[in-house]
């Protein structure tokens, strides 16, 4: 089940205190970035983020769920009503995520 432009609006939204959000669709689904970092994304809509140490410590009960067949699990974002937990877990969550490698373009 793909995940509703509705959903993502709202979720958008309640993201819209935290500095440097873009979002990508991907395959009827989509990625947060938070400063240009992979945080977490929308699937099915339920809204997860990767579990870096301080998304564990800020969700210590947080359910962990698999965003699709064979992926890695995320913390599942039950707080989606409150900005100011959104925007300090995205901002530390990014803060503890690698800068994303560059791709090189193909040639033919």
């Amino acid at each position: 089940m793909a995940s509703s432009k509705e959903y993502l609006d709202f979720i958008l939204e309640q993201l819209s205190e935290t500095e440097d959000v873009t979002w990508r669709a991907m395959m009827g689904e989509y990625i947060i970035y938070c400063q240009g970092k992979p945080v977490g994304g929308i699937y099915d809509n339920r809204f997860l983020v990767k579990p870096t140490r301080s998304a564990e410590a800020m969700m210590p009960d947080a359910e962990r769920e698999v965003p699709y067949e064979g992926a890695k699990e995320m913390l599942l974002v039950d707080d989606v009503e409150n900005k100011e937990f959104l925007k300090e877990l995205l901002t530390a969550a990014a803060a503890e995520l690698p800068a994303p490698k560059k791709r090189k373009r193909k040639e033919f």
